[in-house]
């Protein structure tokens, strides 16, 4: 059992043996970009193992075949790559306004020959005007929860009546709770705040959705 495998089995999550070859492949590439252009500050291969992409498969539970999902603000390639990787029935759509990190997720993306994975390079509220992405989406995810409620007033036009966001987040409740009236007040609601364990770090899941 590769050290790869071990690790995602201590985090229960069940791979199949191309899935981890193709994690196996993306955290060499991961390491040798960030030597390049700095992508994270976390450079350890555990680390980045845990805090990179399980951090980001935590959310595999949640997802439905059919779903077409956007990562908004992609923040480099996290959550979007490795969900991709891990449900490829699932389409997902990479979007961030910054070239270089869309360079470096298209790189990634034709790398690990990632067929269900398209990036979009353009800022959020201009795409926003396009009929072709307004309201095509299931799911809205983004680990960029330093400005959630930037992103999440980015992500109104693009989401389908009745569909969710995902945030990704540390695990701080006087925080989460200020956001609750600026939610509710665009008809959406919070359907659950969920704990879990990157290691020693609590963090959560904000589910929130469209009630209208």
């Amino acid at each position: 059992m590769s050290n790869i495998e071990q690790l995602f089995k201590q985090y229960e999550i069940e791979l199949s043996t191309s899935q981890i070859e193709t994690f196996g492949k993306f955290l060499k590439l991961f390491l040798d970009k960030n030597s390049q252009i700095n992508l994270s500050s976390i450079r350890d291969e555990q680390w980045v193992l845990e805090k990179h992409f399980i951090d980001s498969i935590m959310l595999n539970a949640e997802l439905e075949f059919t779903w077409k999902v956007l990562d908004i603000w992609t923040w480099w390639w996290f959550p979007g790559i490795p969900l991709a990787i891990t449900n490829p029935e699932v389409d997902f759509t990479l979007l961030d306004s910054t070239r270089k990190k869309i360079d470096t997720v298209n790189y990634f993306i034709d790398e690990l020959g990632l067929s269900n994975a398209r990036w979009i390079w353009w800022r959020a509220e201009e795409l926003a005007k396009k009929d072709e992405y307004r309201k095509q989406f299931d799911l809205i995810v983004s680990r960029a929860t330093a400005y959630l409620p930037q992103i999440f007033e980015w992500s109104l036009p693009f989401l389908k009546k009745w569909w969710m966001m995902v945030f990704f987040k540390q695990k701080n409740e006087d925080e989460i709770y200020d956001w609750i009236d600026i939610i509710e007040k665009k008809w959406f609601k919070i359907l659950e705040i969920r704990n879990y364990f990157i290691q020693d770090q609590e963090r959560v899941f904000i589910f929130i959705w469209q009630n209208r």
